[in-house]
């Protein structure tokens, strides 16, 4: 039995485990220190929702995180999907699927206008959910980033 919930701080500790084998996934040396700062401060400032995906034994098996944003040419409230994860014993088993429908849900029933994501152009199995799901890939806009270098004193 799959179960999708809101995400707690009672679930920091496997919440945590499962954030840093996504960060391993796109390529980021493992660090649970980090994965647990981040996401306690997430839950504890309220500044992104967290949705779990937990199997009959009470273990995470997934998470999808969404943090509010805004479009401002539409003059909208938008969520940005910014984390999908299922942990490699657990794909196949609807865990993806059912978190972005209940992400889906949950952008509906807060007033978001919109939902966007993005993925890395070889994650061809999520592109594939996402589409099965009605998600559009953009072919209007190019998506660019700047690192910003942070000087400490």
């Amino acid at each position: 039995m799959l179960a999708i919930r809101h995400a707690s701080t009672a679930d920091l500790s496997q919440l945590a485990q499962l954030f840093d084998t996504y960060r391993q996934f796109y390529e980021q040396t493992p660090d649970i220190a980090l994965a647990k700062t981040f996401i306690a401060e997430r839950l504890n400032n309220s500044e992104s929702v967290i949705l779990v995906a937990e199997n009959e034994k009470q273990i995470l098996i997934g998470f999808c995180q969404i943090y509010p944003s805004f479009c401002s040419v539409a003059a909208v409230k938008i969520g940005v999907l910014y984390d999908l994860f299922v942990t490699t014993n657990a794909r196949k088993t609807g865990a993806g699927k059912s978190l972005m429908l209940e992400a889906y849900e949950y952008a509906k029933n807060n007033g978001l206008a919109r939902l966007d994501l993005s993925t890395a152009k070889t994650n061809i199995n999520a592109q594939k959910l996402y589409e099965s799901l009605g998600w559009v890939r953009d072919e209007v806009f190019y998506v660019y980033n700047k690192d910003i270098i942070i000087v400490k004193f």
